[in-house]
């Protein structure tokens, strides 16, 4: 099974940069996308011809041109459900959930909290309160799949520069911790896992165009894993060389 999770930063401007061909020669199962920047409306009939083949679940921001998630599966699942519970997140259009018979798929867009600490503040309450969900999950017996755009660097070798970046949200001390607490708390960077002294990065900033050019840049996409699914993980690939985005795919195979 071919799982495929991708910050698109907008879909409509992703969908005009010959990303989507790469995507239907990987032929995947599931494909998750984040940041939409759109709702499904807004697309054209000739856009909404990239899902055939594919059932689509759609969570998009109440705030217009704002995040927003979308997961794709090709065969019938068991249910989905949009969100998880929590209004203030949920208004964001963060979170979709996918059961599967063997497991429980969540993409997720987690908060950034470049803006401010304010929003640092929302991004970490995020975190604690997506953990409580997940942990009554694991607790009913349920095997997860947790992927998305996590907005965080876990260690140093997750990010080109490190020690200029321990003040920058992304690779703050507390969100840093925060994602340790996952670990801690039953999930396995499937890609860690695998790739224990392997650097490569997800995202590179736009601000700087150079940084990718450079691979200046971070690994902030993730594949979190059950511990007792992890021996059904086959491969983990970073596409860095997959453009269309600010971030690039990643795709998960189980076995």
């Amino acid at each position: 099974m071919k799982l495929v999770s991708w910050n698109v930063n907008g879909l409509r401007s992703h969908m005009k940069k010959g990303a989507w061909k790469w995507i239907r020669a990987q032929k995947p199962d599931v494909i998750c996308l984040q940041e939409l920047k759109a709702k499904p409306e807004q697309l054209t009939a000739a856009q909404m011809k990239n899902f055939d083949g594919y059932t689509v679940v759609w969570n998009p921001a109440e705030r217009p041109g704002y995040s927003g998630v979308a997961t794709m599966v090709s065969a019938k699942t068991k249910e989905d459900t949009i969100g998880f519970g929590v209004p203030k997140f949920d208004v964001e259009g963060r979170v979709i959930q996918t059961r599967f018979d063997d497991f429980v798929l969540l993409n997720v867009y987690f908060p950034s909290g470049t803006t401010g600490m304010v929003r640092v503040k929302f991004k970490l309450e995020f975190y604690e309160a997506l953990l409580e969900y997940l942990n009554k999950l694991h607790r009913a017996g349920d095997k997860i799949v947790l992927t998305g755009d996590f907005n965080t660097a876990h260690n140093e070798i997750d990010l080109a520069r490190p020690k200029e970046n321990q003040k920058t949200s992304g690779f703050m001390p507390e969100e840093r911790a925060m994602l340790t607490r996952y670990f801690e708390g039953g999930f396995v960077d499937s890609f860690r896992a695998l790739n224990p002294d392997k650097q490569q990065f997800s995202w590179w900033t736009s601000r700087f165009p150079a940084a990718r050019k450079n691979n200046i840049g971070w690994r902030i996409d993730y594949f979190l894993v059950s511990k007792d699914l992890f021996p059904k993980v086959k491969s983990v690939t970073i596409f860095d060389k997959v453009t269309g985005s600010d971030h690039c795919p990643v795709m998960l195979e189980l076995k």
